[in-house]
């Protein structure tokens, strides 16, 4: 088959790199994009800076990149599925940025769609203060959350076609649509690869012109 997203497994893993920040959809084990996580392991990638709503379980999923000693730093809103991941950040051997839920999901669409970031209540009056800028609007205070945008977005669809339109179902939807568009090279691994057509209009939750690869 002759189509330029297409990518075999090889040169996708060659995309990774030391110090890269990348975007990985799903959560809590729904639909991970399991074997992409292990493109990123097989490359040897390290001090990687990863965006994700939580850090995996122990040594599965994301927590294979943890377990691998890939990581330096998250930006996520939980990582209490991986105790190993709580270790190191005891330890000093890991950076985190906690953010809630919203505000991750907001910073990562803002991220997305070409936004500078959005303005929240949520943490107003915490120590998230500290490292926020504080803005006036309509005579309240709201913090600033800047965007979030990866250099490489990793997803899972249930579907995919030639074009790159992606469609999921129920709860493997997860954050794949919204970090599928957070990052400059946008990977996707899907359990079916469908031909033009087979996925209507209506279904289509992100179109084809985010998604740069795509691993079948």
């Amino acid at each position: 088959m002759n189509n330029p997203k297409i990518k075999r497994r090889e040169e996708i893993i060659s995309c990774f790199h030391d110090g890269q920040t990348i975007v990985i959809g799903g959560q809590a084990g729904a639909n991970l994009p399991y074997r992409l996580i292990e493109c990123i392991v097989d490359s040897g990638a390290k001090d990687l800076t990863i965006y994700s709503i939580d850090s995996g379980e122990l040594d599965r999923g994301i927590g294979r990149l943890i377990h691998a000693g890939a990581v330096a730093k998250m930006i996520t809103t939980h990582i209490g599925t991986n105790p190993e991941t709580a270790a190191l950040l005891a330890e000093g051997k890991i950076e985190i940025e906690f953010n809630p839920m919203g505000s991750y999901i907001e910073r990562l669409r803002c991220g997305g769609t070409g936004l500078g970031g959005v303005l929240t209540k949520t943490g107003l009056g915490t120590e998230v203060e500290s490292r926020r800028e504080i803005i006036r609007c309509n005579g309240e205070d709201y913090l600033l959350e800047p965007a979030l945008r990866g250099d490489i977005a990793i997803t899972r669809a249930r579907r995919a076609d030639p074009l790159g339109n992606l469609a999921y179902r129920g709860t493997g939807t997860a954050s794949h649509p919204i970090a599928a568009m957070a990052a400059d090279l946008s990977i996707v691994e899907c359990d079916h690869f469908c031909d033009l057509g087979e996925i209507s209009p209506d279904e289509v939750r992100v179109p084809g012109m985010f998604i740069d690869m795509i691993l079948i």
